[in-house]
């Protein structure tokens, strides 16, 4: 056994080769040992073991920075940087973070959790480190599909300008550009690698340009030819054409080659490179090679079969309904679009795909481009349900603003993953939308408490016109038509529409969206205390049905609000600013997360530590009262 004795890179470096591919197996049997159990993101950090074992065999970590990019990938990361013994914490409250974490590693150079930074993190580092006059190398890992983010784009037009010396490892695991790749490609890779040729061209081509009225010409009329020549064989030509230097494709899990090749670049010392590896999702574990989309991220399961560890026949889910809804309403109508931004499981769309492929549009990680793709597409009569996660939705604020409200386009915008999401934490909670949408003029904003609700709200934005309307629900799932009977009035939704539930005049809960359970939850709390409660269930968020609220407000002794989203800029925040300034001493408190990055961890421990479970709110309540 060599994990058990790595306790830092420093021990790793100490391996042979033959060593090294033992560790590498030993590094996955934990790692899907760990996860199993755990849950989290498997078959990208399994195919990413050998890439993560010779960047830290070959570089100088932590002085050499390795900036990873989204961090799916980092758990071998993580085991082999000291953090072996922690890792069963993983993904657990108060324990490891899924991603990288400043606070939890001086390996870990910066927090990350969204796809397309690490680019613009790796050019960010080397040109402060330039400027500071600091030797040390720059490595950002990064994966063919953030590629598609066009942030990872900006950097690399910026870094062919900039030419600092810094080292891009292209973990290609779609093999979606390496189609022209080939025993000739490999020949010139090993070429163009060695030392002896990387000084001949850095110091002949600067002897050219610097020869006297013919040099400028020579030099652009030998780049032309070597573009050209190179082109026919090397499939990195596009990055070349931008300043960044091509090695590639290397074999992502052979450990010889890998080493090989960073020995030979990081000698390299002036301008950008990238390295094209190709791998594996999934490595080493069949389940996971077969099906690496469900093994992306997912929760515990058992090891030696794949399956799920909790029984999901029986249930479903928001992301689920909303797309079976889309679907159902695309047959009859004709004008029903859907569009997403890589995340066509996630957000429910494969079976519209299957379906209608022609009116499907998954268009990579890039969330800007999608919203303002679909507002054109509304401006030409169809009407674009585009649907994206609340932490990536923030990506795309500014289209929200410039592209769809000034215009007023009446795209249908669902919200996936809206409120804390768990064990991803922090990068991934959906705790702003509220805060950012309700700012937003024109924007109509609604929010279910249940998938009736939900499947009444996507019927009436298929049919709506006059606004850009948003939906946000959470995740999570739920048994197959498991709706609370009292919530249940009827499944019309109207616009500025709320459901009154139970009558009490001691206290008005105001709810908003998968808060109305613990709102039930508190209520029922309540009445033990002797506090009888009228219940809102406030559907439309915006605009607020004003007049409907200060009527209640006004025939109760005192209210709250509970939201699933932080406090600040919130709903009960808005609807405290518009009420009549005689109703807003009866709000005994706006319940919701503060302002603060909210740490990971299951739903229900993060709701109990913030005080938003129902037995928190009910001696909230209990003891403002009595105050």
């Amino acid at each position: 056994m060599f994990l058990e004795k790595i306790n830092g890179p420093s021990d790793l470096r100490s391996l042979k080769i033959n060593q090294l591919k033992t560790l590498a197996t030993e590094t996955r049997e934990y790692i899907i040992e760990i996860i199993s159990q755990n849950g989290g993101h498997l078959a990208s950090s399994l195919g990413a073991v050998e890439i993560t074992i010779a960047l830290h065999y070959v570089f100088n970590t932590p002085i050499d920075k390795i900036i990873w990019d989204v961090g799916h990938q980092t758990y071998a990361h993580k085991i082999l940087t000291g953090r072996r013994e922690s890792f069963p914490t993983i993904r657990k409250i108060d324990g490891l973070s899924g991603f990288p974490k400043r606070k939890e590693s001086n390996f870990d150079p910066y927090n990350v959790g969204h796809s397309s930074t690490s680019l613009s993190l790796a050019l960010g580092e080397a040109m402060g480190r330039d400027l500071n006059k600091k030797n040390y190398k720059v490595v950002a890992v990064i994966g063919d599909g953030s590629l598609t983010g066009g942030m990872a784009f900006e950097a690399l037009n910026n870094m062919g300008h900039l030419n600092n010396d810094l080292i891009i490892i292209l973990n290609d695991n779609e093999h979606s550009i390496s189609k022209n790749t080939g025993g000739l490609a490999k020949y010139l890779t090993k070429i163009i690698t060695t030392p002896t040729y990387n000084k001949f061209r850095h110091r002949s081509r600067e002897l050219i340009k610097n020869l006297p009225k013919v040099g400028n010409y020579i030099y652009n009329a030998l780049n032309k030819y070597t573009h050209s020549f190179k082109g026919l064989f090397v499939p990195g030509q596009f990055f070349e054409d931008l300043g960044v230097r091509y090695f590639g494709p290397v074999d992502g899990h052979n450990l010889e080659d890998l080493i090989n090749i960073l020995n030979k670049i990081k000698t390299i010392n002036h301008g950008p490179k990238i390295i094209h590896t190709i791998t594996k999702k999934g490595k080493g574990y069949k389940p996971a090679e077969n099906r690496p989309a469900f093994f992306h991220g997912l929760g515990p399961f058992n090891k030696e079969t794949g399956q799920l560890l909790k029984d999901s026949k029986n249930l479903t889910s928001f992301s689920e309904i909303a797309g079976q809804t889309i679907l159902g309403i695309a047959q009859k109508d004709e004008k029903i679009l859907a569009i997403t931004a890589a995340m066509k499981e996630g957000t429910g769309l494969a079976p519209f795909a299957q379906k209608f492929p022609d009116r499907f549009f998954d268009v990579g990680i890039a969330e800007e481009h999608a919203i303002t793709f679909s507002g054109a597409l509304a401006s030409n009569g169809f009407k674009p349900f585009v649907i994206l996660y609340s932490t990536f939705m923030q990506r795309g604020i500014d289209q929200l603003i410039h592209d769809i409200g000034i215009m007023n386009l009446p795209i249908k915008l669902l919200i996936d993953r809206a409120g804390v999401v768990g064990a991803d934490g922090e990068t991934h909670h959906g705790l702003f939308d509220l805060a950012l949408l309700k700012n937003i003029p024109n924007f109509i904003l609604l929010a279910p408490s249940d998938q009736r609700e939900l499947q009444s709200m996507i019927n009436f934005a298929a049919n709506y016109d006059k606004n850009p309307i948003a939906i946000r629900y959470p995740k999570g799932q739920f048994k197959k038509n498991s709706n609370d009977s009292r919530s249940n009035q009827n499944d019309f939704f109207a616009l500025e529409e709320l459901k009154i539930i139970s009558e009490g005049e001691d206290l008005l809960i105001i709810t908003i969206g998968d808060m109305f359970k613990t709102a039930l939850e508190l209520n029922d709390l309540l009445e033990t205390k002797n506090i009888k409660s009228t219940i809102i269930n406030l559907l439309t968020l915006k605009p607020l049905p004003l007049k409907k609220l200060e009527n209640l407000i006004s025939q109760n002794k005192s209210f709250i609000t509970i939201e699933n989203g932080v406090v600040s800029g919130g709903i009960g925040e808005g609807l405290l600013a518009k009420i009549d300034k005689n109703l807003k001493n009866k709000c005994l408190f706006q319940a919701g997360f503060p302002d603060d990055f909210i740490p990971h961890g299951e739903n229900q421990q993060l709701f109990e530590k913030y005080g938003l479970d129902p037995d928190s709110l009910a001696k909230r309540v209990a003891q403002v009262k009595k105050n």
